[in-house]
């Protein structure tokens, strides 16, 4: 579902961008809230014991934002949720 939505915002960014603007202003105006987001995510799937105890969540950001910005070649979304396939099986604790 995340590279469908990634897909999705791709198609849509020339609309996206002329609505809301330059997407680093965008960013700093977001960046708290995404950051807060992600941190109670972590923190939450590491309680229930969903992911590692060591996963931080800024490593967690960057990666997702890697997946993001794979590079649009025809075969993009094959790469995209073979790389979200590592970082689930990389971030689950060891058995």
């Amino acid at each position: 579902m995340f590279v469908d939505y990634i897909a999705a915002k791709k198609a849509n960014r020339p609309a996206l961008n002329a609505l809301l603007g330059d997407p680093k202003k965008v960013f700093e105006a977001s960046y708290v809230q995404i950051w807060e987001a992600i941190r109670a995510l972590v923190k939450r799937a590491i309680k229930s014991g969903d992911i590692r105890k060591d996963l931080d969540p800024i490593d967690l950001l960057r990666a997702l934002i890697g997946v993001a910005n794979v590079a649009t070649t025809p075969d993009w979304q094959q790469s995209a949720k073979r790389l979200v396939d590592i970082l689930i099986i990389g971030s689950r604790p060891a058995t």
